[in-house]
């Protein structure tokens, strides 16, 4: 099985590829240590799973899923992270990846997530999927936004301007002032970074 690696932190890098390479059937093509080089490297490679750190100079693990699930369709995609937030996994997970593993896991628990990523399957670190289910049983948030505040929010943490949201909705700017102002008010927050932090906090997204 062919593994590419892209992380940017050499010394973790250089480790990552003893122990995959240690592994019987798994072969490391290359690595990278930023995706300007993972898009540059991958040209002419067919490796079946990329693994690749959340956090990279240039992009994150959102923009890194989409830019190579575009260039290489097939591939596999896990991501490494230091980021245990419940959210963040959540919108990775909805892009398609194969896994998520914390960087605190044990290597062990990296090549299960491999093997599991080349039979279909979708492996995480069993501190994510125990927050996952704790989320799960946790009671609903209570509905503070209407179904358009929620919409303009969303435009908002986008970093939407108010035109640019008020063409997206079919309204004006100053109904879009109005819902932004409501939405501050409800949530008790009082500038974007505070607003973010709640939305996500609260399941408002």
């Amino acid at each position: 099985m062919k593994v590419f690696l892209v992380d940017d932190h050499a010394i973790l890098l250089n480790g990552l590829v003893r122990i995959l390479e240690a592994e019987p059937g798994i072969e490391v093509l290359g690595t990278a240590g930023s995706v300007k080089e993972l898009l540059e490297r991958l040209e002419g490679l067919q490796p079946e799973v990329l693994i690749s750190d959340y956090s990279l100079p240039d992009g994150t693990g959102l923009g890194i899923v989409r830019k190579t699930k575009e260039s290489h369709p097939g591939m596999k995609v896990i991501v490494l992270s230091m980021h245990e937030e419940v959210h963040l996994v959540k919108e990775v997970l909805k892009e398609g990846v194969s896994g998520y593993i914390l960087k605190k896991d044990s290597h062990n628990e990296l090549i299960r997530a491999v093997w599991a990523a080349v039979e279909g399957k979708t492996y995480l670190s069993p501190d994510i999927s125990q927050m996952l289910v704790q989320q799960l049983s946790a009671p609903e948030p209570k509905v503070l936004l209407t179904p358009r505040e929620r919409e303009v929010l969303r435009l908002l943490i986008e970093e939407q301007t108010n035109k640019q949201i008020g063409e997206r909705l079919c309204i004006s700017e100053r109904t879009v002032e109005t819902h932004r102002k409501n939405i501050f008010r409800k949530t008790g927050t009082h500038n974007m970074i505070a607003l973010v932090k709640y939305a996500y906090a609260n399941q408002l997204l």
